[in-house]
């Protein structure tokens, strides 16, 4: 029996609709179950999957439409009334945390008046519109939001320039001040070290490694996928550079960055050559295939300015810089161990195939990849999502945009790579997997134990037909996350995954495994901070609009927050919200 019930004017987040969708898929009698906004988008989608009806062909971007597959009517009827106590103990669940809830900025800035973030995790359609908005309040933004347009993103830092604010992002994922982790972040351990990030996992990765070596993190500063490109300039680059520069709680800054336009790397490079304090950089470059890091540019000491090729080397260069006591320098990580445990000896063709979610971490591992098998490919030259596809290698960013439409973050919800991973293993031709586990908040409660089980099953299948599979992996967390890394690394080796140090680390050894079993040999191995940016710096009190979730991770970290209950301005409608905006803004 298929139900289509429509809640009108009932806003919820991407996350709590994933949440809702399972817990009634699962209830005894549902065949299947589907809440989503009433977007065209979301109605086509829920359209094909047989929920069409009048009720759906009515409901608004604005209304809760949730669609109920039961194999009677009385477990329909059961099933949407355990939606309402859902969503009802969804809407209690910020409120139980002690945080204040509001239906309005100007209510937001009455109960947290000395606010200086906004947290923006909107849909991408109406994300530019809110976080213009807010920086006209004078509040630096953190745009969580994908899907916004790159001429909103160029108007957006133009104006926090003006203003003298930091807008980070649009797609930003990952920032920390003062000790305080936003959206997907990780409790380090505080210290000196600062660092600016053009990727999300890439700054968790170098955060964590810091952390892992001994130091500690000062403030992390996400910049957005594209503000290296051509059209943005690096506008918020340069302002982090030289709020960090400023900052008298970081001695050392470290750049993370995908591969930027030339005309704004030399922008950027001249900008830290100016500077005060030491910059390490680790710049994945897609365009060569020299070698990790792309080229001897990318590696060595210029200046003011130290190259590292991987994200845990610039953490290693940085903590030396930093001068930090405890800290003792690793062993340069090498290719593993391929006469040991582990190496895939079976005959015919063998791949490496990467399944990330982390999309800096996928490049990284796609430089070191490509590099250490002598593959003569650029990357990301074969579509969205696709890192590396060359000789039989694929390396996936399951994060990109591609992936996500319609659906939450791969390390919120980790089903999509769980399917990934079981047709992965099923290939005859697969013979080592690569993966990254990224925990901390935001991220899903127990990452490792999500993929474990396809894991462990794909093993076993993989076993009983004579091949001999290896899985590889590295953990992008610290022993503070609340999903612990000592667990996550754990549940991972006891489903039979070789779990290394560093994502670059795991990328070179599940490559050696890769050459063994191919060539059955050894791989040898400052200027003043603008007030409003410095009061950020000094820690954060936050305006939370969209995800309730990251509200929650805040309050429990006793920081001042508040949760704005954003809901589509207009009734949804994306047209008549331009018209509010013009309106406003006059």
């Amino acid at each position: 029996m298929l139900t289509t019930i429509v809640q009108r004017n009932h806003y919820q987040d991407s996350v709590a609709l994933m949440v809702l969708s399972r817990a009634v898929s699962e209830l005894p009698g549902v065949t299947k179950a589907s809440a989503m906004m009433g977007t065209p988008a979301n109605r086509a989608i829920l359209a094909d999957t047989g929920f069409n009806s009048s009720e759906l062909a009515t409901a608004t971007p604005a209304d809760l439409v949730i669609g109920i597959d039961a194999v009677d009517p009385q477990s329909c009827t059961d099933a949407a009334a355990r939606a309402d106590e859902l969503l009802a103990e969804q809407g209690s669940a910020v409120s139980g945390t002690g945080t204040p809830q509001v239906h309005s900025l100007a209510r937001a800035r009455t109960l947290l008046p000395d606010a200086n973030l906004a947290l923006v995790s909107v849909p991408g359609v109406h994300a530019a519109a809110e976080a213009r908005r807010l920086l006209e309040a004078g509040l630096n933004v953190m745009l969580f939001s994908d899907n916004v347009t790159l001429d909103d993103e160029v108007a957006l830092k133009s104006r926090a320039e003006e203003l003298g604010l930091l807008l980070m992002g649009p797609d930003c994922g990952t920032a920390a001040f003062a000790g305080v982790p936003l959206a997907f972040g990780n409790l380090c351990a505080p210290g000196s070290i600062g660092v600016i990030g053009a990727s999300g996992t890439g700054t968790q990765e170098v955060m964590t490694q810091v952390d892992r070596l001994g130091a500690g993190i000062s403030h992390a500063i996400g910049l957005g996928g594209r503000d290296l490109s051509a059209p943005v300039g690096g506008r918020a680059a340069v302002a982090a550079l030289r709020a960090l520069d400023a900052d008298p709680a970081t001695d050392v800054i470290v750049l993370v960055s995908k591969p930027p336009a030339p005309e704004i790397r030399a922008r950027i490079e001249q900008v830290a050559q100016e500077l005060s304090k030491p910059v390490v950089t680790n710049v994945v470059d897609g365009g060569s295939p020299a070698g990790p890091g792309g080229s001897g540019r990318d590696s060595g000491r210029r200046g003011n300015i130290t190259a590292a090729p991987t994200l845990a080397d610039a953490a290693a260069r940085a903590v030396e810089l930093a001068g930090v006591a405890s800290f003792t320098p690793p062993k340069p990580d090498g290719p593993g161990d391929p006469d040991g445990p582990g190496d895939p000896d079976g005959p015919g063709d063998v791949a490496l195939v990467g399944l990330f979610t982390g999309g800096t971490l996928a490049d990284e591992a796609g430089v070191i990849v490509r590099h250490e098998l002598g593959l003569d490919v650029a990357l990301n030259s074969t579509g969205p999502g696709v890192v590396l596809d060359a000789g039989g290698h694929r390396i996936i960013d399951l994060g990109d945009d591609v992936f996500t439409r319609g659906r939450p973050h791969p390390m919120i919800d980790p089903a999509l790579r769980a399917e990934e991973i079981v047709r992965a293993l099923a290939d005859p031709a697969t013979a080592v997997l690569l993966l990254d586990v990224v925990i901390g908040h935001g991220s899903a409660p127990d990452p490792a134990g999500a993929i474990a089980g396809p894991i462990r099953e794909g093993l076993e299948h993989a076993a009983a037909q004579g091949r001999d599979v290896r899985v590889v992996a590295s953990v992008c967390g610290t022993a503070r996350d609340e999903q612990g890394l000592d667990a996550q690394i754990a549940t991972l080796t006891d489903a039979g995954v070789r779990v290394l140090g560093s994502n670059a680390a795991a990328a070179r050894h599940a490559a050696a495994l890769i050459r063994r079993a191919r060539d059955r040999r050894r791989i040898p191995t400052p200027s003043p901070v603008p007030p409003r940016i410095a009061g950020l710096l000094a820690g954060p009190k936050v305006v939370n609009v969209g995800l309730a979730g990251f509200a929650e991770d805040l309050a429990g970290l006793d920081v001042s927050v508040v949760q704005w209950s954003w809901a589509p301005p207009a009734g949804g409608d994306p047209r008549l919200a331009r018209i509010v905006e013009r309106l406003l803004a006059h």
